[in-house]
């Protein structure tokens, strides 16, 4: 299968399977190729102003402050326990720049990651603790008060809040709002002043964290009204220069300059006739003498990358088009809920035919479903470019690039500007956390060194990922992260990111082979890498502080306190933390029969989580869907999913459990799990079967041989015809999904100030909580329905069922009747001032609302 961008024909199969990088001869390149004619439909806007760089110079200078830039200095990455800044002995101009350069070092390196020995005031068995949700077998003081969540308040206008990034603050609030900090507050702090002075020295060499956080605007192709000016941070090559189609591909025509940085330069001038020394489209990479060797390298900071006919390796493409072809985008980004419903998928896998889908088919087709289905962010993964499509979008090999398999970066954004308009916000998912091992379109050994990018040696290589890891402690590491995450926000109007693998970020030993207990020794040692954390800390500060109603996500199973605490109070900054362990505890409860299942067990999980930190909850996600495992409705359901979803044939009986556990599993998990929610595409119907990139035979060194499935990509598409069948049982589960949504959006309960679980009972598997002014009724049992069930309520009145599992719309068998009304009687019970009796179905949920003549929500 292959697509066509500008005329020029792009394979997309091919790269299933290309793992590895081979050298290319640049002989064989043709002169003055172009991969967009001139109609190009898409095109990406660039910086036409004046470069804060001379064009003519190797000097580096930061052009709002008059301050030398510090490109090729770092902080020691050899070891994360050090976190001094090497500055250069010279500088170009100001030798009174670095005169505090002492006050930036530590007055006792000894001291870093030092676990403190005071373990005396630590339960090393205690539980996350979130006071919002009251539960009343919890002894907590004065559990009838409703508690404000984090967030819950008047969103303020964007106009209203300053874009700046805030000074560091104290660090001290994370004490207060965790007392068990204190025994961990040597290291802690310690870790604190780490990120104050590199926000000093950025203040100091780079004019604080704004321009800092702007390399895009200097490194890479800048274009300016005179010509090109191409930068490269490489400080491990002997010589540079700059080759492709514009060139003929001559390693000898366009040499580069090296400043004592490490930053190899080059300035083309325009042409004579005006037009600019590089076409739109034309393939460009660098040219290198490195210790390594010989090499041809895809720039850094690129912006887009193709594979071309026949090529393994990805090529490097100068993206300018002209003017009038650059997209524009129309439509207002929209302000950050209160509550988060995150519709999480990946646009190559999103068609239902076996195609590798574009960003026009996704704009048009998959963004209104997902405005209809109630949800309000969509979450796209794989966007970075990545030359391995079966890594699923984290292997990355160039991190300014969307990928091009999906179409040009203006498809991207005419996406984007779609998603505004239909209100839903757009996540990234964002990998910072590890670099694709690919050499020649990648990072890895990128100035013939494999301590460039990332860490040297064993602490720069993920074993089980076999991918680079980041030196975190690296000055021009810090630039290129940074600036890419402001890059994402900045150029193509991305409202978040979800951070991929912080875990693995935040700990030397990546979180492999270790099992978290909560005991905050685990949090806090030498195992905890301290230059990571400071970066967290950074980036969520650039991104709160320039783009106030930007959401991040981190992805930590872990339970890091004060994850989700801001940098200014001590914590690390993001507004969410993925529940992780939910999806866990479903898989576990899967594999057990229903007798087995314990309602304070899922409680307990589903409430387990760190006060006045935010969580999105979620049942499964795109991990549970990929080979090898398996997603909850294929856990419930197995084989009979083949022969037994027709309405038109009798369910048996692991249909019918699997329909009604299915609803019940997402509505219980949203109602505690969080204060936001995700869902991967396709499983709010019972996706059937499993993801499966396409991929060839396998040949591992010992002689062993993994079946592939011979590339091909039928088990890699969504089949949303299934969900959207009449005559199928997939549409029942997809409507009760959409309901729960629209009844979210009504109520707002994820976020609700009022929150108490009145019963959790064994014997007759009823859970009964509050949220708002909603009353959640659950029915785990296998077989015994209720009537006259007494539930308790804290306002008193008339309850009407406003969401009812058990609907027919819903596949359900309609065993209650919604012209019912519920009257709430006076007196105490499960210690709720009031109660009003029901009829409770078995496996079915029904949610009741009181005082209000409402219809109930149907989808």
């Amino acid at each position: 299968m292959v697509y066509t961008l500008s005329g020029i024909r792009l394979p997309v199969v091919s790269s299933a399977n290309n793992q590895s990088v081979l050298s290319i001869s640049s002989g064989r390149r043709t002169a003055n190729l172009s991969l967009f004619s001139k109609k190009s439909s898409f095109s990406r806007k660039i910086f036409a102003g004046k470069s804060s760089y001379d064009s003519d110079s190797s000097s580096l200078r930061v052009a709002a402050s008059d301050k030398t830039l510090v490109p090729g200095s770092q902080i020691d990455g050899s070891s994360s326990s050090t976190g001094q800044i090497e500055v250069p002995d010279t500088v170009l101009e100001d030798p009174q720049v670095l005169q505090d350069v002492d006050d930036l070092t530590m007055e006792d390196d000894n001291d870093i990651n030092k676990p403190t020995n005071d373990c005396s005031k630590v339960d090393e068995n205690q539980d996350f603790v979130h006071s919002d949700l009251i539960d009343k077998d919890d002894k907590v003081q004065g559990a009838e008060k409703a508690v404000t969540l984090p967030g819950t308040g008047t969103i303020k206008k964007e106009e209203a809040r300053p874009k700046s990034i805030p000074p560091p603050g104290t660090g001290q609030r994370i004490y207060e709002i965790d007392p068990f900090l204190r025994g961990y507050r040597e290291h802690i702090d310690y870790r604190f002043g780490q990120y104050k002075k590199m926000r000093e020295a950025i203040d100091k060499y780079e004019g604080g964290l704004d321009l800092f956080s702007r390399g895009y605007e200097k490194m890479g192709f800048t274009r300016s009204a005179t010509g090109i000016t191409y930068r490269e941070w490489a400080p491990g090559a002997k010589s540079a220069a700059l080759i492709g189609d514009f060139n003929n591909w001559n390693p000898n025509a366009d040499i580069m300059t090296q400043n004592e940085f490490g930053v190899w330069e080059i300035f083309l001038p325009n042409n004579a006739d005006g037009s600019p020394p590089i076409p739109h489209g034309s393939r460009v990479k660098i040219h290198m003498d490195t210790p390594s060797g010989i090499k041809d390298s895809i720039p850094a900071w690129i912006e887009f990358s193709v594979q071309a006919p026949g090529e393994i390796p990805y090529n490097g493409i100068y993206y300018d088009p002209p003017e009038e072809e650059k997209y524009v985008f129309q439509h207002p980004q929209p302000k950050k809920p209160k509550s988060l419903r995150i519709y999480e998928a990946h646009v190559g896998m999103s068609s239902t035919e076996p195609v590798v889908n574009t960003y026009a088919n996704f704009r048009d087709d998959v963004l209104p479903r997902i405005k209809r289905l109630g949800y309000n962010a969509v979450q796209i993964m794989a966007i970075q470019e990545h030359s391995y499509y079966g890594s699923f979008g984290y292997h990355v090999t160039n991190f300014f690039a969307p990928s091009s398999r999906c179409g040009t970066p203006d498809d991207l954004k005419s996406l984007i500007d779609k998603a505004h308009e239909l209100g839903l916000l757009v996540l990234m998912d964002i990998v910072h956390s590890h670099a694709s091992n690919n050499v020649l379109d990648g990072l890895n050994m990128f100035d013939g060194t494999d301590s460039h990018y990332f860490h040297s040696g064993s602490r720069g290589y993920h074993w089980m990922w076999d991918s680079r890891l980041f030196n975190y402690g690296s000055w021009e590491v810090l630039r290129f992260l940074l600036s890419n995450a402001r890059w994402w926000l900045d150029e193509y109007k991305f409202d978040g990111f979800r951070f991929d693998g912080v875990t693995s970020m935040m700990y030397t030993h990546h979180g492999l082979q270790v099992e978290f207990t909560g005991n905050y020794n685990e949090y806090f040692g030498y195992a905890t890498d301290v230059d990571a954390m400071v970066y967290l800390m950074l980036v969520n500060d650039l991104i709160h502080g320039l783009f106030p109603e930007a959401v991040t996500i981190g992805e930590d199973v872990s339970g890091m306190p004060a994850f989700c605490i801001p940098v200014q109070d001590g914590g690390v900054g993001f507004d969410y933390r993925l529940h992780m362990a939910i999806a866990d505890k479903w898989i576990e409860l899967l594999k057990k029969p229903d007798e087995y299942w314990k309602m304070g067990d899922i409680i307990h999980t589903l409430t387990n989580r760190r006060w006045l930190e935010k969580c999105v909850a979620y049942a499964e996600s795109h991990d549970q869907a990929l080979v090898g495992d398996k997603t909850i409705a294929f856990w419930l359901m197995d084989k009979d999913m083949y022969d037994f979803m027709a309405l038109d044939r009798p369910a048996t009986p692991a249909i019918d459990r699997g329909i009604a556990l299915h609803k019940m599993i997402r509505l219980i998990t949203m109602g505690l799990g969080g204060e936001g929610y995700l869902n991967f595409m396709g499983n709010e119907f019972g996706h059937p079967e499993w993801i499966d990139f396409p991929r060839g035979d396998q040949h591992l060194p010992s002689g062993k041989r993994i079946l592939g499935n011979n590339f091909s990509f039928d088990k890699c598409r969504r089949r949303f015809d299934l969900g959207d069948a009449e005559f199928l049982r997939y549409r029942g589960l997809q409507e009760f999904d959409q309901a729960m949504q629209h009844l979210e959006e009504k109520y707002g309960f994820m976020t609700s100030e009022h929150q108490y679980i009145s019963r959790k009972d064994e014997g007759d598997r009823i859970v009964v909580f509050e949220k708002g002014d909603l009353v959640f009724v659950f029915n785990f049992h296998w077989t015994n329905s209720y009537s006259d069930y007494r539930v308790g309520c804290l306002k008193p009145g008339k309850y009407k069922i406003v969401l009812d599992s058990d609907l027919l719309l819903f596949g359900g068998f309609n065993r209650l009747d919604h012209n019912a009304e519920y009257f709430s009687s006076d007196g105490w019970y499960d210690d709720r001032p009031h109660s009003f009796l029901i009829y409770a179905p078995c496996r079915t949920v029904v949610v009741y609302a009181p005082d209000k003549e409402l219809e109930p929500v149907k989808g």
